[in-house]
């Protein structure tokens, strides 16, 4: 297909990929920004006994106010066995199991102690300054449910339940890689015709944003059988992303690069920046690839890549949201095509910058938005309402 809407290219794209449902079983501790594999219950109340809120004196309601002998001390973590008598008191810690034979907690500060005769001065209500079994999680409770992207209240949560592990779906395996001969990494020397390769960081960066682990290829080369063999070497991957190679140049080459190795689902999207995407597939894998110029490859990665990438990792947060604002700024062009241009969007209000060149990446580095042009728009004015998709 060729020359296709941006939602048709999206609905492709997202046909031909699966939801990842392997799992595979991790450390508790190092499953912070993972997915859950399956529904994950309490196995138990918790807190698991009746406790004490405060630092204080277990005593029973009934016989307050009163004298009581203090017939021991309980901390946390300890566990007083016998049954309180009639008259007696347990000195008892926040947190502490309850003994039985008590019904509430007089804090210490509200007592007098005379060697072992607590007093207390004050009637106190059954189950005043007593928290129960069960307070916080009751057995059976559905604590993290699948398809949950784990933070850290979660991991807490099922820590407190006595998990040490936890089964997550795999991690989507992800390949990034340039073209371009006049490509060189950061670091190295910048000779004359020579570029630094800014894509390549952009995508992984944002990719880690998102809490993928991307595989990095660097630099293909612009050589077709070289390039097929890496790509096609992944093909056990999920998702092969590229920048670069996909207009009509000479050494555009990820057109031949697609008819070697696999099957082409698209090629041109009616939008700027980024129209010559190509979409493909090798084997089960999916094949993104998307404009060289530095801002094309950024919006093109945000509007084609987060759909896919939210539904193979079932994560649906990664799908961006779309807004209305108010313009503060002018853009002075006529939109022939549909046209996405950077922007700032803060509490309804949408500012520009000056410079909207697709091959210009820095103008777009304080931007948190892209403004959404319909074809066949005329110049946008200050103060008119226009669409936004947030990034």
């Amino acid at each position: 297909m060729q020359d296709i809407t941006l939602e048709t290219a999206i609905k492709i794209l997202t046909s031909n990929v699966d939801v990842i449902n392997d799992f595979e079983e991790v450390d508790l501790i190092d499953s912070l920004g993972r997915v859950t594999a399956e529904n994950y219950f309490a196995k138990f109340d918790n807190p698991p006994f009746d406790r004490s809120p405060l630092d204080g004196y277990a005593v029973n309601s009934t016989e307050t106010p009163g004298k009581f002998k203090i017939v021991g001390e309980e901390c946390a973590g300890d566990f007083f066995s016998e049954e309180l008598k009639n008259g007696e008191a347990l000195r008892i810690m926040t947190g502490s199991a309850m003994p039985k034979g008590s019904d509430c907690v007089i804090r210490q500060e509200d007592v007098t102690v005379d060697g072992d005769i607590l007093n207390v001065p004050y009637k106190l209500n059954h189950y005043e300054n007593y928290c129960f079994a069960g307070e916080d999680i009751k057995q059976g409770t559905l604590m993290v449910a699948k398809d949950q992207k784990l933070q850290a209240a979660h991991i807490a949560v099922l820590a407190s339940q006595g998990f040490s592990t936890i089964k997550v779906k795999r991690q989507v395996k992800i390949a990034v890689a340039s073209t371009g001969d006049e490509l060189v990494l950061p670091g190295e020397e910048l000779t004359n015709g020579k570029i630094y390769n800014s894509n390549l960081y952009l995508i992984v960066s944002r990719l880690r944003e998102m809490n993928f682990d991307p595989k990095i290829l660097g630099i293909l080369p612009d050589d077709v059988d070289k390039a097929a063999e890496v790509i096609e070497s992944h093909k056990n991957f999920d998702l092969f992303i590229t920048t670069g190679g996909v207009s009509v140049g000479k050494k555009d080459i990820m057109h031949e690069v697609v008819k070697k190795i696999g099957e082409k689902l698209f090629w041109r999207i009616k939008m700027k920046p980024g129209a010559p995407a190509i979409g493909y597939k090798v084997g089960n894998m999916l094949g993104v690839a998307l404009s060289g110029n530095p801002f094309a490859a950024y919006a093109t990665f945000e509007l084609l890549l987060r759909p896919v990438l939210a539904k193979l990792s079932s994560r649906n947060e990664i799908i961006y949201r779309r807004d209305k604002g108010i313009l503060i700024d002018e853009f002075p062009k006529i939109s022939k095509g549909r046209r996405f241009i950077r922007a700032k969007f803060v509490d309804g209000k949408i500012s520009l910058p000056d410079q909207h060149a697709s091959g210009s990446l820095f103008s777009a580095a304080n931007c948190n938005a892209l403004v959404d042009i319909p074809a066949g728009s005329s110049k946008l004015s200050v103060g008119q309402k226009v669409e936004v998709v947030i990034l």
